[in-house]
């Protein structure tokens, strides 16, 4: 009896609503706060009323943070481990995507070799775009995009992002490109094959196949179309590989990283950095730039890349995806294989130890970046420079090893 009155006594957690009072907050949010800026963006009050007719809030997406609650906390820094980036290039997916990919670059040959016309994009780089993001279409694209970015614009964290991808594809249903029943997404409103948010497909979707509609979800040759014109604009360069694996001389500085640091790649085969698969770089590269990329410091395979690479970054922005495309491409072109270099001992300490490292750094002067607890090529180049600085083997990666000397 005592421990019923004192839970009757304890404050409960800050839901200010049920969930019935809470979807009536919603249906007057659309009415009083979305429709002005909506009519403002150009949209009529018939198309309005017609795409939020059968919108539910969907209770099972992460981030949300209903009205009067408090946002989640986003998770600490000493909670967050670095994983080994190995585990992210699975041999046998990437064998199975890129079977699939020769396969299908077969069955679309004619497509492809109007987009590589069109855009310059190779066409075994869209296929492993479209492989990675979905499945070459055959991955599950679960949810209604309506309601999703009207659920996370009413109630997530951040909802001024999602306020704006709601009016964009206010606009992708009255432009009548797709049915509000066939505009399906991810859980954060990633949309079709591609995997576009409602903003980039109202920039860079293309009516490929000519029947006047951009289809994302169902027109094999508007996705590919879609993609390539996506790299297109974001500066791909025609007739330009992504990258090369390379071996980097111990006498090289590791320290010489980052899009910032360019130079011919001829001058990086003068310092004597060689491809791993003892191909000369091809000679139409010779003059033009490239840039020193080692993800794992000297722990792991290692790069010269193309201004292409950071455009697929621009995709996704990581250097493990852009990585895994470039790789995944090779395969299905030319039937190339895994990275020769292997992976090593990373992955072992946590981000708040690499976050002190990093403040350490910025206190000797050195420029890391964003201070974030994550090992980007600044911190990478830093610490390779204060390695050599200091007599120290330079490595260009966090290890618990220098913890105590930094």
């Amino acid at each position: 009896m005592l421990l019923a009155i004192l839970l009757a006594l304890t404050p409960l957690p800050a839901f200010a609503a049920s969930k019935a009072e809470t979807e009536a907050q919603f249906r007057q949010w659309l009415q009083q706060d979305l429709w002005p800026e909506a009519q403002k963006a150009g949209i009529s009050a018939s198309a309005f009323k017609a795409a939020f007719a059968d919108v539910k809030l969907n209770w099972d997406l992460p981030d949300l943070a209903p009205p009067g609650t408090k946002p989640p906390n986003e998770q600490k820094q000493s909670q967050a481990e670095f994983s080994s980036p190995g585990a992210y290039f699975s041999e046998q997916r990437l064998q199975g995507l890129a079977a699939t990919g020769r396969s299908l670059a077969k069955t679309h040959a004619a497509t492809l070799r109007r987009i590589e016309k069109n855009y310059g994009v190779p066409g075994s780089v869209v296929l492993a775009i479209w492989g990675r993001e979905s499945g070459f279409g055959r991955a599950k694209i679960p949810h209604p995009v309506m309601d999703v970015l009207a659920t996370k614009a009413f109630m997530s964290s951040r909802p001024e992002l999602f306020r704006r991808e709601l009016i964009a594809a206010l606009h992708i249903l009255e432009s009548g490109d797709v049915r509000e029943a066939d505009m399906r997404g991810s859980w954060a409103g990633a949309m079709g094959q591609p995997q576009f948010l409602p903003s980039s497909f109202l920039q860079y979707a293309v009516d490929f196949d000519g029947d006047g509609r951009r289809d994302i979800w169902s027109s094999v040759p508007d996705v590919l179309g879609s993609i390539a014109h996506y790299l297109s604009e974001k500066g791909w360069q025609r007739g330009r590989d992504w990258g090369f694996e390379v071996s980097i001389p111990e006498g090289v500085s590791c320290a010489q990283e980052g899009p910032d640091l360019a130079k011919p790649i001829s001058a990086w085969a003068r310092d004597g950095i060689t491809r791993i698969s003892g191909k000369a770089f091809p000679s139409s590269e010779a003059s033009a730039s490239g840039m020193m990329l080692v993800p794992a410091g000297r722990h792991g395979p290692e790069f010269i890349v193309t201004p292409n690479f950071y455009v697929i970054k621009e995709y996704n922005n990581s250097d493990l995806y852009a990585l895994f495309i470039g790789n995944l491409a090779d395969r299905i072109s030319s039937g190339g294989g895994a990275f020769r270099g292997t992976w090593g001992d990373v992955g072992k300490m946590l981000r708040s130890e690499v976050l002190k490292m990093q403040k350490s750094l910025q206190a000797k002067g050195y420029d890391v970046g964003k201070a974030d607890g994550l090992a980007g090529y600044k911190t990478r180049r830093s610490l390779g420079d204060w390695q050599t600085r200091n007599g120290l083997a330079a490595t260009c990666f966090p290890d618990v090893s220098l913890k105590a000397k930094l």
